[in-house]
């Protein structure tokens, strides 16, 4: 039986280059699609960014020149094995040299990931692939369905192609005006009416993506549900509403060879299920030294590892923190960027009461293991949230989340029930710092109070199973549903 064949293609991808959860998932998901049956490759851009290691592991393999605004661009290819699939590199020093994986200039990005878009079909004939599947993320992707369908499939070799447009998040939809981008792409204006590309007098590279694409996934069944709704849908809840049929929520994983308290080699005590009671502690205790917070291991320490935005809840934080560090028995470490004045905020607070937070305002993947294991809870207010996967995290360490019920927290974190004993963290619906805070206290009542059910949820969280595996699954069902045969 001949392998279906599937392209991946996005923007980034773990271990060659990462900004956040996009890289993880297209990282991970191809290695837990079933080898026997699927013939799984990625296409990635070259970025002149990425590490000298990474660049020295490519390999050429062919090259051609390709039609792109109004200029003959050179479109080069590499390759690279990793984990048993095969990743091929966009090379065009033009588009990819920069000191950042993504820029502040928005026509750039639109201009180079149009491109790209158009590279990652050009080039298949010239690699003997041709995929029965191109499954794209996110909108720097979002013209591949658009350009198959309006000057590829006419070709013998591209005629029949599938292709499904994943949303990891619907805030960033790529959207510039309709001159430029027509002009850009050399697609005609039939294709900027608002039945397409266009969105309230913008190009929207997004939305030609999930206009056109054959199915669209998001990354949890309840944002699946919500981006229909005005509040959600930024914008685009209409077309969310009208390919309702083709939408599908399918929550993300995460890879647990990398995230497993039994063998983390980058935390002080490994533990499983059977020995956390005894040994969680120790990481907390090495951590609090680590950090300069008090040493004390009866103390509940809340961890933080987050974009500091509105995105993530922090405008919640910020009204209450004071309030929770003057009075509560708790200890806070937060690591992560973002807004100026999230980041001054925790720098302040760490000064105030420096025995009680710890602020890391920079990323480390290092700390971001100890603080899972350290911690006692891990609080993510967030406002919206397609998947999340800094929760999963946290339950496969028995650090219980604190959360929203949004997105995919609501569909991961199961609040605590104390009459029918069930439950893996605590959430609070409305977005507001007050119910915030009580459920905060709600748990620090729990954990000081009723050990015992508190370990209770600790055990029932890390028995979680949130690998790719239940995920690769669904998607190999509709990759099959798709292809048919």
């Amino acid at each position: 039986m001949e392998k279906k064949k599937i392209l991946f293609a996005a923007s980034e991808c773990v271990p060659f280059i990462k900004t956040g959860g996009l890289a993880d998932v297209v990282g991970s998901l191809p290695k837990d699609i079933d080898p026997e049956l699927f013939d799984v490759r990625v296409m990635l851009p070259k970025y002149s960014c990425m590490k000298q290691s990474v660049k020295d592991n490519m390999e050429y393999v062919t090259h051609l020149y390709m039609d792109y605004h109004w200029k003959s661009e050179y479109v080069g290819v590499l390759q690279t094995v990793y984990a048993g699939i095969t990743f091929y590199f966009i090379d065009n020093e033009s588009f990819f040299t920069t000191d950042t994986v993504y820029t502040d200039d928005p026509l750039f990005e639109i201009t180079r990931y149009a491109f790209f878009s158009k590279a990652c079909l050009s080039v298949l004939p010239a690699l003997d692939f041709r995929p029965d599947l191109i499954h794209c993320h996110d909108w720097q992707t979002g013209l591949i369905p658009v350009y198959l369908k309006e000057r590829f499939q006419g070709d013998q070799f591209y005629h029949g192609i599938k292709t499904i447009m994943t949303i990891h998040n619907l805030k960033f939809q790529g959207r510039w005006g309709v001159e430029d981008v027509e002009d850009i792409t050399g697609l005609s204006g039939y294709y900027f009416t608002p039945d397409k590309l266009e969105a309230y007098k913008d190009a929207n590279l997004l939305k030609g993506g999930l206009v056109y694409a054959d199915e669209i996934t998001t990354v949890s069944p309840t944002y699946a549900e919500e981006i229909k709704t005005p509040f959600f849908g930024e914008g685009l809840d209409g077309l969310m509403n009208a390919r309702s049929a083709e939408l599908h929520g399918i929550l993300n994983g995460i890879d647990y060879t990398d995230f497993s308290p039994d063998h983390d080699t980058k935390i002080a005590k490994p533990y499983t299920v059977s020995t956390f009671r005894r040994d969680k502690i120790k990481n907390k205790i090495a951590l609090q030294k680590e950090l300069g917070l008090r040493r004390d291991e009866k103390c509940m320490m809340i961890g933080i590892v987050s974009r500091l935005t509105d995105q993530k809840g922090f405008d919640l934080i910020a009204y209450v923190l004071e309030e929770m560090l003057s009075t509560d028995a708790i200890q806070i470490v937060v690591l992560g960027t973002g807004e100026d004045r999230y980041e001054n905020m925790f720098r302040y607070f760490d000064w105030k009461y420096n025995d009680k937070l710890s602020a890391n305002i920079y990323y480390s993947d290092e700390l971001s293991h100890k603080i899972y294991a350290s911690s006692d809870a891990f609080l993510m207010p967030s406002l919206f949230e397609p998947c999340g996967l800094s929760q999963l995290m946290s339950l496969r360490y028995g650090t219980l989340p604190i959360v929203r019920e949004t997105g995919g927290l609501k569909d991961t974190v199961e609040p605590f029930n104390e009459y029918e004993g069930t439950g893996t963290g605590f959430s609070f619906t409305n977005y507001n710092a007050h119910d915030m805070m009580h459920v905060i206290r709600y748990a620090e009542h729990i954990f000081y109070d009723r050990k015992r059910d508190w370990n209770k949820i600790v055990e029932r969280a890390m028995k979680q199973d949130f690998s790719w595996k239940q995920s690769a699954l669904q998607y190999q069902e509709m990759y099959e549903r798709m292809i048919g045969g």
